[in-house]
């Protein structure tokens, strides 16, 4: 069987779905790897270290030629179409915002896998691309706060005077979050973090952060993520918040409700509420924003309350692919793990008996497996048939 690894092609994305240590591990499962030329460049993979490892390198992939494709950005409509029936994909396929290619999947007879529906579960840990690249992204937005931030995180005790800690408060305290409140606390500032979930603050506590407490209701979904507050309860949490956004010198915000646009936590007037040269650095910009008029891949000067300066609100995008060569080796090694469920003796064997399995699947056999996507596909389909009658 073959399996085709393509040179990303969205802007901006400098990850590779496969290594060549994971080249090596598929190649055990009895699959002949074909890596198009200039895959793993940006990840540090030069071609000739494919070839090396045992794959095969050319220079266009023919999608209509593979039994299974491995990605890392969600396929477009052209490419799905073109896979050919039974085909297997497996990567990152954001199912809600990619409507159009979840049905050209299907139309296709292709089966699809998105790492986003990989359950959480101890034995799925392997696979969960989302953690493994959180992981990747809270720690990169420290270092982005840190450089855009005109003063130092740590402590200094100087002869020419001390030096205060920086302030840094963290909103959300998932994979991200967590890695973000452990950066900036071995960087030495003073670390605070909240979560609408309460058994975070354990976890936040392990980290070297103090968690702050608000009078909220809990919010907390299956599979531990959280989930999206009441209109009632998400502005008195905003009002809850604002003493503390003032009083920090650095604001992360975390907060992701997957499947659906990231939660509003802090608006225009928060961030104008804080001393000039502070830092707002906003992880789910490219799903919506944590932050009031916070724009993907750029830097908004918005000018304080008092008009004595400026704060930096940083709409972080593609913070994983900042780091491409772990954020690779990470995602690589997600991807590699899922396909060993999948195949068996250089054979597909799907056994949609595995909770894994079932779960991960997005498309198989024509149809949408996965019911929320199915539900957001459906007018579109009503729509369709329509146009054919």
């Amino acid at each position: 069987m073959k399996l085709g690894i393509p040179r990303e092609r969205t802007d901006g994305e400098r990850r590779v779905a496969a290594t060549p240590e994971t080249v090596k591990q598929l190649a055990g499962l009895g699959l002949d790897v074909v890596v198009e030329a200039g895959a793993g460049e940006f990840a540090g993979h030069p071609d000739q270290d494919y070839r090396q490892a045992g794959a095969e390198v050319v220079d266009e992939l023919e999608p209509g030629a593979l039994d299974i494709l491995a990605h890392v950005r969600p396929l477009d409509p052209g490419e799905a179409a073109a896979l050919k029936p039974g085909a297997v994909t497996v990567g990152l396929a954001s199912p809600s915002s990619s409507l159009p290619t979840v049905q050209a999947l299907a139309d296709a007879g292709a089966t699809s896998f998105a790492l986003e529906l990989v359950p959480r579960i101890s034995r799925a840990q392997s696979m969960d691309a989302l953690s493994s690249q959180a992981l990747v992204a809270g720690y990169r937005c420290v270092l982005e706060a840190a450089i855009r931030l005109p003063r130092f995180f740590p402590l200094y005790m100087t002869a020419a005077g001390t030096v205060p800690p920086a302030r840094v408060l963290v909103l959300g305290a998932g994979v991200a979050g967590l890695q973000a409140i452990g950066t900036a606390k071995r960087l030495g500032a003073r670390v605070f973090a909240n979560d609408i979930r309460p058994a975070s603050a354990d976890e936040v506590a392990s980290m070297g952060g103090t968690f702050i407490r608000l009078d909220l209701e809990t919010a907390e979904a299956a599979g531990g993520y959280a989930r999206q507050l009441s209109s009632d309860a998400g502005t008195r949490q905003r009002q809850l918040l604002a003493p503390h956004v003032a009083q920090s010198d650095v604001l992360i915000t975390t907060a992701a409700v997957p499947g659906r646009p990231a939660p509003r936590l802090v608006t225009r007037e928060m961030v104008q509420g804080m001393r000039p040269g502070s830092v707002v650095i906003d992880l789910a910009a490219e799903s919506g924003g944590n932050v009031e008029g916070s724009v993907p891949g750029q830097d908004i000067l918005v000018p304080t309350a008092d008009g004595s300066g400026y704060v930096t609100l940083v709409g972080l995008k593609d913070p994983a692919s900042a780091m491409a060569a772990d954020a690779s080796r990470l995602y690589a090694k997600n991807v590699a793990n899922l396909l060993a469920l999948l195949v068996r003796d250089g054979s597909l064997t799907l056994d949609f008996d595995d909770d894994v399995v079932a779960g991960a699947c997005l498309t198989h056999g024509g149809a949408v497996r996965h019911q929320p996507t199915a539900e957001l596909l459906a007018p579109r389909l009503e729509t369709r048939q329509e146009g054919v009658q």
